[in-house]
């Protein structure tokens, strides 16, 4: 017997994140100025990089697309949460949450991608020093960047594609985060689920258990190469140049991992400490990444250094 079935989709979503922490209003202002922080940081990288010729090179073309992601990223996400909090609008058309979790992901599918282009210039500096300027040319890193993004690209519309397939019982439906997220929006809809829960499996592994283990297969083989080298300060040194990208490696991964590695073993989490998590999981890195590149990467302060000499202000007699 055929069961009658009507297709609801809703006027919008109510979204209840950020308000509900205690003295929600103290970390809202920490975004504000976290926010601030992430575009002077990472814009003013990608000027040093854009005008120091010596940086036009495949590895900071990576550190150069991974600002405009991080500085992207942070403007699809902080600006709608402050506006929440300000105006207290925490309704959001059905168009709009749709918008936002598109770039919201889009833009961090593609961060975690260019943490494993690094990690593969990393691989290949190392292991292949001879051949590496013949194996990775700047078109080919261009190639390779604008592939990740397209790939990236490719998930999110499947994904956006199922969600538009589901219906809701509830005209303004409530979603459990701090913005349009993924899965808290496909868990509260009343018709099947299943392709979006299996959606989100493939994003997780695609996203982060395949990168991650790219990144640690990498450097598997880098400690391989470094182990061959005889001189202590030649070790030292290569490790040094690496440090840098296992720090933002880190910083992007654990906290996603402990969130997820604490489902999967069952351990209750209260939702305001989830939601403070995975938010700051989701602000920090984009603020953090042009900090660490610039203070412990010495092309980049050596840059940095010539840049503020060439603009400081000269004497008028």
């Amino acid at each position: 017997m055929e069961q009658n079935f009507t297709f609801n989709r809703p006027i919008g979503f109510f979204i209840m994140g950020l308000q509900s922490l205690p003295d929600s209003k103290y970390y809202f202002v920490f975004l504000a100025f976290v926010y601030i922080g992430t575009l002077v940081g990472n814009m003013f990288l990608m000027v040093i990089i854009w005008q120091s010729e010596t940086l036009h090179t495949p590895k900071y073309m990576v550190v150069f697309s991974l600002s405009i992601v991080d500085v992207s990223h942070s403007t699809a996400l902080v600006p709608k949460c402050i506006n929440q909090f300000l105006f207290d609008s925490r309704f959001v058309t059905y168009d709009l949450c749709l918008a936002q979790m598109f770039f919201v992901h889009f833009f961090y599918v593609t961060e975690s991608y260019s943490l494993v282009i690094m990690a593969f210039e990393r691989l290949v500096s190392i292991c292949f020093p001879l051949q590496s300027s013949t194996i990775i040319t700047n078109t080919r890193m261009f190639g390779i960047i604008v592939f990740s993004w397209v790939l990236a690209f490719a998930i999110l519309v499947a994904a956006l594609v199922l969600i538009t397939h589901l219906s809701f019982c509830k005209p303004v439906p409530t979603v459990m985060s701090y913005f349009c997220d993924h899965g808290p929006v496909f868990q509260i809809a009343c018709s099947d689920n299943s392709p979006n829960l299996k959606m989100a499996v493939f994003f997780l592994c695609a996203v982060i258990y395949v990168p991650l283990g790219f990144i640690l297969m990498s450097y598997v083989f880098i400690i391989l190469a470094v182990s061959r080298i005889t001189s202590l300060d030649g070790r030292w040194k290569t490790f040094k140049t690496c440090s840098v990208h296992l720090i933002l490696v880190a910083i992007f991964f654990i906290p996603v991992l402990v969130i997820y590695i604490m489902a999967w073993i069952y351990v209750k989490v209260d939702g305001n400490t989830r939601i403070f998590n995975t938010s700051l999981s989701a602000v920090l890195p984009p603020l953090l990444n042009p900090i660490i590149y610039t203070l412990k990467t010495e092309e980049v302060l050596e840059q940095i250094r010539k840049f503020l000499r060439k603009r400081s202000v000269k004497p008028l007699w």
